[in-house]
């Protein structure tokens, strides 16, 4: 803890902008974990800089790490995926 409060000064004031039911669920979430607002942006905004980024476009980090047995997965993707729900 003392190294939160003895970093406390070299904070800069700044100002974002949220729609307001992104404020809203904010200010509960901090509410229920017992925190400011601002140290929940703070912590949301590290967490989502330290988090690893991919590629625009790119795939899921879980792609190709199972194997189906099937071979034509790429040609019957819609049928695979989205089946037809009223069968």
């Amino acid at each position: 803890m003392g190294y939160i409060y003895s970093n406390i000064y070299a904070m800069e004031r700044t100002t974002v902008f949220l729609d307001r039911s992104t404020l809203a669920r904010a200010k509960d979430f901090a509410r229920r974990e017992g925190k400011s607002f601002a140290a929940v942006v703070r912590e949301a905004l590290a967490v989502y800089i330290a988090a690893p980024r991919r590629a625009a476009g790119g795939l899921p980090s879980v792609s190709g790490q199972f194997a189906s047995g099937q071979t034509d997965g790429s040609e019957r993707v819609d049928e695979l995926l989205w089946p037809d729900p009223h069968h």
